[in-house]
This record gives structure tokens, sequence and C-alpha cells, in this order.
């Protein structure tokens, strides 16, 4: 179909999936050009926001999801860990700020917090943005009212990702529907929250599938504040342990659409790029990528170290974002 291009960098949560594939399918060069152009019109072109992540309760996962280690229904080398003792959390939100992170991430592998669970959890957001950092956790599925207890905490951004299409879903997890997750998403809304959401490449799908998952975030109104990309980690033992990775051009396409899409929206370049080329992080960040986790450990997953990334940044001339003042 034909589309008015002119309208590209509005921010709108109308689209249409005959639009976002007609994006898609643009000449690559066209829709680098297209995203960087708005990427230019909202953000600076050249600064990056850096976010570190951290495991506070690893493994023993009830649920299946196809590509994670920390599920108890898979053999992988990932053990159990109990939930961390707040001034651990601390001390490692101390050393990520010091390190020049500007956000802490904290996930827990839970279907969904325990009420004996939350208040510690609680209390380490409210240290970290003591420490004048972003918050942002990642817990599982959430009622209203652990939403609001987060929301009163001072908790920034709440991570819950689509993963992938709606039809794809039941081919990567099986044990919550897709619905379960736009539940949580919409209870984390409602108790005031910002969201961060996005999705993984490599899970099996195909263009439609990653057209779908896109028109479905760039349709919710307001749009998700952080958009995170992540492309598959392969982890033995896992369901998802020999599936390909997305071709690497195919993984900008998706990167660009995502800038395109949801023009105000940070776009985080994110798990899987400790086995990407330099040239193929530029490429991300030309597409409009300008976040990433920052820091040699995902989860469970390896992640480029700080000296590398800084190099990295020399050599491109990029910037760290300066931080933002928390939500209040």
């Amino acid at each position: 179909m034909s589309m008015d291009l002119s309208r590209l960098g509005a921010t709108r949560s109308d689209w249409t999936t005959a639009e976002v594939a007609a994006l898609y399918a643009l000449p690559l060069l066209d829709l680098l050009w297209h995203a960087q152009s708005v990427h230019r019109r909202h953000f600076d072109p050249n600064a990056v926001q850096r976010s570190t992540l951290l495991s506070i309760k690893t493994g023993a996962c009830s649920e299946d999801c196809g590509y994670c280690s920390q599920s108890a229904r898979y053999k992988t080398e990932v053990g159990r860990e109990a939930l961390l003792d707040v001034e651990t959390v601390l001390d490692k939100a101390r050393a990520a700020r010091d390190a020049g992170a500007t956000r802490f991430c904290m996930g827990a592998a839970w279907r969904g917090p325990k009420e004996r669970d939350l208040e510690p959890v609680l209390a380490m957001i409210r240290g970290v943005r003591e420490l004048g950092l972003e918050t942002c956790v990642t817990l599982g599925t959430l009622s209203e009212d652990q939403a609001r207890q987060l929301a009163a905490a001072g908790l920034d951004y709440y991570n819950h990702n689509l993963d992938t299409s709606e039809s794809y879903y039941s081919a990567v997890v099986t044990t919550h529907s897709y619905r379960d997750r736009l539940n949580t998403l919409a209870a984390v809304r409602a108790a005031g929250l910002r969201i961060c959401c996005g999705g993984i490449l490599g899970l099996g799908e195909n263009a439609s599938d990653r057209i779908a998952m896109l028109h479905r975030l760039a349709t919710f109104d307001p749009h998700p504040e952080s958009v995170p990309i992540n492309q598959l980690v392969p982890v033995a033992g896992t369901p998802l342990a020999g599936a390909p990775p997305p071709a690497a051009l195919d993984f900008v396409r998706v990167i660009a659409l995502a800038r395109i899409l949801m023009p105000r929206s940070h776009v985080r370049l994110s798990a899987g790029r400790a086995a990407m080329s330099e040239e193929l992080q530029a490429l991300c960040f030309l597409a409009g990528a300008n976040s990433i986790f920052y820091g040699d450990r995902l989860l469970t997953t390896g992640n480029p170290d700080t000296a590398r990334d800084t190099a990295l940044f020399a050599r491109l001339g990029l910037r760290p974002e300066a931080a933002a003042p928390s939500a209040g």
C-alpha cells in the first residue's frame, strides 16, 4: 500500500497493520533514513541512555518460557538462588551508578510476587531511588494492588515484554497467556507507572510476527516509554537452544521500525549485544536505538563489559544520556 510518509515522526496510536507492514517492506536504506530523521526530531542523536540489570532472585521459576534459563522445567546451568538482601542490592546499585548507569533494573524469576516477597522489593526500590537512579523492576504477573504498592514506593518503570506476536505466543510459552501479559500492563498503567515493554527476535517467529508485535506496541496509548528489542541468547537445555539467530539486517529493520512507530520512546538495543559486531551495533544506533544495558551481566547471560562499551562509544562519537529526574 502507499502511505503518507510526511506523517512520520508524529506520535500516534492509530497505526494499522497494513501501514506497519508497508514500512517494514521499504528498502532498508530508505527505512534507515526515515528512522534517523524521526530520531533526530525527538532526541539528541549521539546520546545513549545506560541501564544496569541485576537478578535479585534467580532460578526455580514455574513458567515454561522456551527461551529462559531460569525455568524449573529445564536443565540448565542456572541454579536456584534466594531473593537477595536489600543491602546487597543497594551495593550493586551504587556500583552501577558510579560506573555511569542512570537506571537500575531488578529482575526476579517469579510467575508473580507473593505478598511476602513484595516488601523487600519495595525497600530496594526506595533505596535505589535514594541513590539518585531511576528504578525498574520485572517481577512477572502483577495484581492491580501490587502495581499500586510499587508506584507508592516510587518505582519509575515496570518491565513486562510481549516477546512476540499474539498468534505465535503459545509456541513460546504455555503456562500463561498473552492476555495475562496485557492485563499486567493495564494494571501497571492504571497505577501511573511508566512501561518498559518490547520483544525478542530469534524465537522462530517470521516477519509477520515481528510486524504484529510492533503494531501491538505502537497502538498502546500512550506508547511504552522504553522499548527493549532483544536478540535471543540461546541457552543450552532450553527448548529454543538451537533456534537460528535473526538475520542481522532484519534486526536493524525492527529497530528502525520501532523508532518510527514510537518516536518519543527510548528504543533499547538489549539482550544479545555480546554476539553483535560493532558494525551491527552502529547500524542499530543509526536506526534509532538510544538505550543499552550497561555492565557485563544481564539476568543470567553475558553482556559487553563496560570497557568495551566505552571504547565503542568513543569510536562512534556517542555519549551517555544525562540522568532524567525520577518520577515523583
